[in-house]
């Protein structure tokens, strides 16, 4: 499969029109590589790290020619390209070793196997549907019912087991055997969906990024906000991209080894 066959598919199920218009999905290096066999490295944020991996694969004899990623590297118009900056040096690197650099972040938000729908089928959630719904029964988010309902403590552990977040923070509750039986999920920064999930009658929401304030309003609104981090919640639908990329017939598709959580926490021992 060429390259221009593997994005073709791709854009047909998320389209890049379907981005927010703040955002910058689609081609963010293609440096003349369309026609050739594609070896795609997919992470969750693309680089220098990802690229220098993806460098010394091909150094070890793994041709790849393609960087596919959820977050895209260029985000604001560029003022300059200077020796020294990362995304000048991603630039040059892509260039020099003929590695292309994709982006699907909004796009890849709303559709099926995305970062949403993965979180809700990691938590097996039934009855699914998207918290904002756009396109044929696609959307942002998305919410369902735990078959059977689990106590809040059991789903902590279960979402700390699935996930392995670094850290797991939620709202107040003094009771953590209490019921829950609608869970909302969106992967990434998620909290400024709070009215949303407030809508669906769920009673727990996991997402990221959560500020202090949005927990108060969480509690307040009747709601268990449940903040994951933005790695551990969204890098699970870039490992399914994987498989989907083995299943359509891609000689060499893999997860990159050297994607970053650019958090971490101290723990005294």
């Amino acid at each position: 499969m060429k390259i221009i066959d593997l994005i073709t598919w791709f854009e047909n199920w998320a389209p890049p029109s379907w981005q927010e218009s703040w955002d910058n999905c689609g081609w963010q290096i293609e440096p003349g590589i369309l026609d050739e066999p594609v070896r795609v490295l997919v992470c969750l944020t693309p680089t220098l790290a990802v690229m220098q991996e993806a460098i010394s694969l091909r150094d070890n004899g793994i041709p790849v020619n393609l960087i596919f990623a959820h977050h895209p590297l260029i985000f604001s118009p560029l003022k300059s390209l200077q020796s020294g900056n990362p995304i000048a040096e991603m630039v040059r690197l892509a260039y020099t070793h003929k590695i292309g650099v994709y982006t699907a972040h909004t796009n890849f938000d709303r559709v099926n196997d995305g970062t949403a729908d993965m979180l809700a089928q990691i938590l097996q959630l039934k009855q699914v549907t998207p918290i904002i719904p756009s396109q044929d029964g696609l959307g942002y988010g998305r919410v369902g019912y735990l078959e059977p309902s689990l106590t809040l403590k059991d789903l902590l552990t279960e979402i700390q087991t699935r996930l392995s977040p670094p850290n797991l923070i939620f709202s107040p509750e003094s009771n953590l055997d209490i019921t829950i039986d609608k869970v909302a999920v969106l992967g990434g920064s998620g909290a400024s969906f709070i009215s949303a999930v407030v809508k669906t009658g769920a009673k727990a929401y996991l997402t990221s990024d959560c500020k202090f304030h949005q927990f108060q309003e969480a509690r307040d609104r009747g709601i268990i906000l449940i903040d994951a981090g933005h790695y551990a919640t969204e890098r699970p639908a870039c490992d399914r991209l994987v498989q989907k990329f083995r299943d359509l017939g891609v000689e060499w598709a893999q997860l990159s080894q050297k994607d970053e959580d650019f958090r971490q926490f101290f723990q005294q021992r």
